[in-house]
């Protein structure tokens, strides 16, 4: 090959020596098993759980038609072979999380390179390659923007060495309730309705009317119930939920529409301190809607429908779900899933007919299938260009050239240099990181009276601070065994609250997790009550040590930012020069790059310093999630 022939012999026969670990197979997976295997990579193992949908097929060029429903992993293997038959793939369709994976597994590699859509299993490859001293190339693309990041313990910082941002992007209940103003309180509002009806009934997610707004009189709800709406409506209008509508009427398509659109909205305009200085809403009734004599012509994804097809959907996808429903027998329940047909026009036509009534513009199925299914666009050329940069970073480490490296950022628009990506230092770790740094330690706050050790297992070890299999001991001399990964040696536990356990203020808890082969170090600091009704809080969390990396709003909309915000440009200029020195950056940079900094709030991103872009770090389909 030709390109071989340029690295020279040396440097070809280090290629044919190392063993790369990829994990993920998805939209920059496939580009970068692609140029792995071009490159001259002949020892290749790919871990992918996932199967094709047919979703994937626009960018995600391993795969064709006739490969939905299979393993990415096993097919993105054997296409790939054929542009080079000579490398040896060995592909799992498995999860990074099976123990088979643990320590020793990734010290047999050189180097391991991520492509995946999730924080969770970053989160795990990052500590595994820490534990096994392997160094880890990270990568995420989301629409335009996109970035590589070659971590090496004690050299550079680790994927959790800074405060990521939140997952989800919430809504004041009151809000999605009562007053939407925007598409997306519609979509929210319409996907709680899903639930209520079909799904697990959740009472924060009721969708009636919110007698609770603090916008609202102590008396509004009561004189509400005396308004005119009340003699307006099927059987009055009477407070229950919105499941119980749902099987008094049989789930009666005209009955319940009624009741969401038409009563529930009279029921809100009596609350007239809301709407003194809003749009108020318009009811609706089923057997009058906007459309009804104009000729139904909507046929795509991106036509927006009437408010009259939007009842039509409705109706029709309320008794298929309601069939689905009674399939599941008499505890079942449906889960929410934007590739469902019925489930994804349900909401889209509901979520329209709200929007209508408060006055905000309808959106087209695939607009709301973007909202609803937490999907930011993907680019396959973004996708392309990052798989080829995570070649050339990797190429410099193989070749002992790691000092080289940088942190490379793709953004919407080329800086005043003219260049669309954007080479950067790499960061040395963060002394205070709780997962890299020498002595792992954090403070938890809590009340050990209300916390109990299963809340500390999932919600603390596992969901805030990313273990896997814990093992909880406490610190007392003693011993005490609070949490065992082994199954059912302390599951009697579960219940009990830690104080029972003499857990008090200023307790140590020797927190380990073999698979990761990581150990943590947590004091309890004991408070009666955390503001905001925060169940617990980690002082000493990475989000802690960053507070003025707030950023502006504009990201306000939900759409990630690694550079300034633009027209889509599709010119792209090839990286040059990645050696240059961190001062010449800096004053070829300007403030371009600060001031173009915006919180990737709903990306799976890493916060970098003030003179670096934000950039995004997920395969792009699944990073927004919206509560």
């Amino acid at each position: 090959m030709a390109l071989n022939g340029a690295l020279g012999k040396q440097n070809v026969n280090t290629l044919n020596k190392c063993k790369i670990l990829m994990v993920g197979a998805g939209g920059i997976g496939c580009e970068l098993l692609k140029n792995l295997v071009l490159t001259g990579f002949t020892d290749i193992q790919l871990i992918d759980l996932d199967t094709i949908d047919v979703s994937n097929l626009n960018r995600q060029f391993l795969f064709r038609k006739e490969h939905v429903g299979k393993s990415k992993a096993q097919v993105a293997k054997e296409s790939a072979l054929k542009f080079n038959p000579n490398a040896s793939i060995v592909a799992h369709h498995d999860s990074i999380f099976n123990s088979e994976f643990g320590v020793d597994f990734f010290k047999s590699f050189t180097v391991v390179l991520n492509a995946l859509d999730n924080r969770a299993a970053r989160n795990h490859v990052n500590r595994m390659c820490l534990a096994a001293d392997i160094p880890l190339v990270e990568s995420g693309t989301a629409g335009y923007l996109g970035q590589v990041n070659p971590i090496k313990k004690g050299l550079t910082e680790c994927y959790e060495c800074q405060p990521k941002p939140s997952a989800q992007k919430s809504f004041p209940g009151c809000t999605i309730r009562n007053t939407p103003s925007e598409p997306i309180h519609c979509v929210v509002w319409a996907k709680h309705l899903f639930n209520q009806l079909f799904g697990e009934e959740d009472p924060d997610e009721d969708v009636s009317p919110d007698t609770e707004d603090p916008e609202l009189t102590a008396d509004a709800g009561k004189s509400a119930l005396d308004s005119e709406a009340k003699k307006d409506a099927i059987g009055g209008i009477e407070r229950k939920s919105t499941r119980a509508w749902a099987v008094e009427t049989g789930y009666n398509a005209e009955k319940l529409f009624n009741k969401l659109f038409r009563d529930d909205i009279k029921y809100l305009l009596s609350m007239e301190t809301l709407w003194k200085e809003r749009r108020p809403p318009q009811a609706l009734d089923f057997h009058d809607l906007p459309g009804k004599d104009l000729q139904s012509a909507s046929t795509r994804s991106t036509d927006v429908w009437t408010v009259q097809e939007c009842g039509d959907h409705f109706t029709r996808c309320l008794t298929a779900l309601k069939e689905d429903l009674a399939k599941r027998g008499e505890d079942g329940m449906l889960v929410w899933d934007k590739d469902d047909h019925h489930a994804m026009d349900f909401v889209t036509s509901v979520a329209n007919i709200r929007a209508h009534i408060f006055g905000i513009p309808l959106k087209s199925g695939f607009e709301i299938k973007s909202m609803a299914g937490n999907i930011i666009p993907a680019i396959a050329t973004t996708n392309a260009i990052i798989a080829g940069a995570i070649v050339l970073e990797t190429l410099k480490i193989l070749f002992g050239k790691i000092d080289k490296c940088k942190q490379v950022y793709l953004n919407r628009v080329p800086n005043d240099r003219k260049r669309l990506l954007v080479p950067c230092a790499l960061d040395p770790p963060n002394p205070k990181c709780y997962v890299c740094s020498s002595k792992p330690e954090c403070v938890a706050r809590f009340n050990t009276s209300k916390i109990t050790v299963k809340t500390l297992q999932d919600k603390i070890l596992k969901g805030h601070l990313n273990m896997i299999a814990p093992d909880v001991e406490i610190d007392d001399g003693k011993g005490t065994i609070l949490i065992s990964s082994e199954e059912g040696e302390t599951e009697d536990n579960e219940d009990k609250y830690l104080s029972d356990f003499g857990v008090v203020n200023n307790t140590r808890l020797k927190c380990d997790d073999f698979l990761q082969n990581y150990s943590l170090v947590v004091t309890v600091a004991h408070v009666e009550k955390l503001d905001g009704e925060l169940e617990f809080e980690i002082v000493g969390d990475l989000s802690q040590c960053h507070p003025e990396e707030d950023g502006d709003s504009s990201a306000a909309s939900g759409a990630p930012a690694a550079g300034k915000a633009a027209d889509d440009e599709d010119d792209l200029i090839v990286m040059e020069d990645l050696e240059l020195e961190d001062k010449e950056m800096e004053q070829s940079q300007g403030e371009s790059v600060e001031s173009r900094k915006r919180p990737a709030e709903d990306v799976e991103s890493p916060a970098k310093s003030k003179r670096k872009a934000v950039a995004a770090a997920g395969d792009s389909e699944d990073l927004i999630e919206i509560s």
